[in-house]
């Protein structure tokens, strides 16, 4: 992985550039007078337990683990294939 060190200028100038240098795997050091001030890579992904889902389930849920449980929720994720609007999740 790829450590770039930039300066919050650089950083301000064109964020997008930085972002996408983080996307794809970077880790960029931001610095204010040649002092790292903050550090920049790409979010892991939020992976939750099967037991929190379950507990987060309202309490008239009908949700069954079941033998059958893991064909469900592919089912349910392929019958999800439209693109995400980042926008609706404000």
């Amino acid at each position: 992985m790829a450590v770039l060190h930039i300066s919050e200028a650089e950083l301000a100038r064109d964020v997008r550039a930085v972002l996408d240098r983080v996307q794809s795997g970077a880790e960029v050091i931001v610095e204010r007078n040649a002092q790292p001030v903050a550090i920049l890579r790409a979010a892991e992904p939020r992976r939750r337990k099967l037991s929190e889902i379950a507990a987060a389930l309202s309490e008239d849920s009908t949700a069954v683990v079941d033998p059958d449980f893991a064909k469900d929720v592919q089912d349910v994720i392929e019958s999800h294939r439209e693109p995400l609007d980042p926008s609706v999740w404000d």
